[in-house]
């Protein structure tokens, strides 16, 4: 065993709870929002056909809240650092299955995490150039190739460096500085974030609104099936959804640094659940008022031009209008990435203290008690990765995602009702168990008809498992352990 933990909780490495309830759903709802349906919706609208992108918003936030109210319940009951770092490990045995399986949802987020705040940092950069001022200046490429990778199938990852990359990464650096400090001070810079969120989502609602034309957003033959099929193009727009809507459960990674986590964990998820979901929707009926559905499945085709806020209220207000949402947008974007590494550092920190990785790890400020090595490593990774153009991995991040974390997770809740039925639930989950069950629907409909990402995605689980059995089997840790191998 190792010697973190055989220490006393009282000398093992803590952190402080000051995050209350509006500042832990200000969190939740940058995450959520960030830059993702401000660039996502005209994918949506792509695979739906037009406004039926609607019906893959509505799905999304069905989704989105029943997850939510598993991961309020263990969230609640389990209030730690790391937050499914913890759920995993507790529900499926701390010395057994447990152990790898926590191991496996840390190193997937090493690499996740950083993807998922470099593409926020790219759609900064991205809706920065429709800035006139800023356009020929970040359209300047320095350097671009393409990877070419046979991985279960041939993959191109892109790679470019420009002007645009240099302000992605800027963003990730400033985003990295701004969350090196406690968590009282984290509060205090997410409630002034938030601020700009809801500022660019009201104002890109009330431009939809106030100008919104009935026969464009619904014309007749609106309902008919997507080009692909409905099923198919509902499978896509979901999965395009889901990612959207991810962050919800942010605060659950801060818990051990939320003040009454047994009330302020559960609220503030299932708050922030509803309320992005009613201005997702807003925003989407609003634009389809404004832009033609086609010019807005144009979109689709690649980042370049990809701003349909933007484009909505330049056609409303003229030039100024796209200027004011675009710059709204940039700071929606870095909120998100902001939110992200504040959530993400914890938990690379909380398994490091308890033995299941690596030790550096462990680190925190000597004054101001916050995970210094995993707010480094991670900004920094966030910020190297900009030289690839991510919109390409946001299907391959859900697929890893669904694997290797919210399924075995849903799974979960199931086993530790059974195992511990007397374990206290300050929150338990409303209709248990309907929302397990719509939620491993939801999953298996977005991996329908991925089968190269799935198997990626096993691909790179047996790489985390190949990598635990060499740390367990050094440390003689399950299922190495003398009491395992003995019998």
């Amino acid at each position: 065993m190792s010697s973190t933990l055989s220490q006393p909780p009282e000398s093992r490495p803590q952190l402080v709870r000051g995050l209350t309830l509006f500042p832990a759903t200000a969190l939740n709802m940058v995450d959520m929002v960030g830059v993702g349906p401000f660039i996502t919706l005209p994918l949506i609208v792509a695979a739906m056909g037009g406004a039926q992108a609607i019906f893959g918003w509505i799905a999304g936030a069905v989704l989105a809240m029943s997850d939510g109210l598993i991961w309020a319940e263990l969230g609640a009951a389990m209030p730690r650092a790391g937050g499914s770092y913890e759920y995993l490990d507790e529900i499926y045995g701390r010395k057994k299955l447990g152990r790898m399986l926590s191991f496996l949802f840390v190193f997937q987020l090493v690499f996740s995490a950083p993807v998922s705040m470099a593409t926020g940092c790219l759609g900064l950069a991205n809706y920065a150039s429709y800035l006139p001022v800023f356009r020929p200046l970040l359209g300047h490429v320095f350097f671009s190739s393409t990877l070419h990778l046979r991985v279960i199938g041939d993959v191109d990852l892109p790679i470019e460096f420009s002007a645009g990359t240099i302000l992605a990464m800027a963003a990730a650096l400033l985003a990295t500085f701004l969350v090196y400090r406690g968590i009282a001070g984290l509060g205090r810079i997410s409630k002034f974030l938030w601020v700009g969120v809801m500022a660019a989502l009201a104002f890109v609602i009330f431009t939809g609104l106030t100008h919104f034309h009935l026969s464009l957003a619904f014309p007749p033959g609106w309902t008919n099936a997507p080009p692909s099929g409905f099923w198919a193009g509902f499978s896509a727009a979901l999965l395009i959804a889901a990612y959207d809507y991810w962050g919800y459960y942010n605060v659950c990674f801060l818990g051990e640094e939320v003040v009454e986590p047994q009330r302020t964990i559960p609220r503030s998820m299932l708050l922030s659940i509803v309320l992005v979901a009613i201005l997702y929707i807003a925003m989407n009926v609003s634009l389809l008022g404004v832009l033609p559905a086609k010019e807005m499945a144009a979109m689709a085709g690649g980042a370049s031009g990809n701003f349909p806020a933007a484009r909505a209220a330049e056609v409303v207000y003229g030039s100024w209008g796209g200027t004011v949402v675009s710059i709204l947008v940039m700071w929606t974007a870095f909120a998100s990435v902001f939110s992200l590494l504040a959530g993400y550092s914890r938990i690379p920190f909380a398994a490091a203290r308890d033995g299941n990785f690596f030790s550096f790890f462990r680190k925190i400020h000597p004054e101001h008690k916050f995970p210094v090595v995993s707010v480094l490593l991670l900004g920094g990774m966030a910020g190297l990765l900009c030289v690839f153009q991510l919109k390409d991995l946001v299907s391959a991040l859900v697929v890893i995602r669904i694997m290797l974390l919210f399924a075995v997770q849903a799974v979960g809740a199931v086993v530790w009702r059974y195992t511990n039925p007397d374990q206290p639930r300050p929150f338990r989950m409303w209709l248990y168990p309907l929302p397990v069950v719509i939620t491993l629907a939801g999953f298996a409909l977005i991996l329908v008809d991925k089968r190269a990402l799935f198997l990626r995605g096993l691909l790179f689980a047996g790489v985390g498992i190949a990598l635990y059995l060499l740390r367990s089997a050094k440390k003689k840790e399950w299922p190495f352990s003398p009491s395992i191998t003995m019998k």
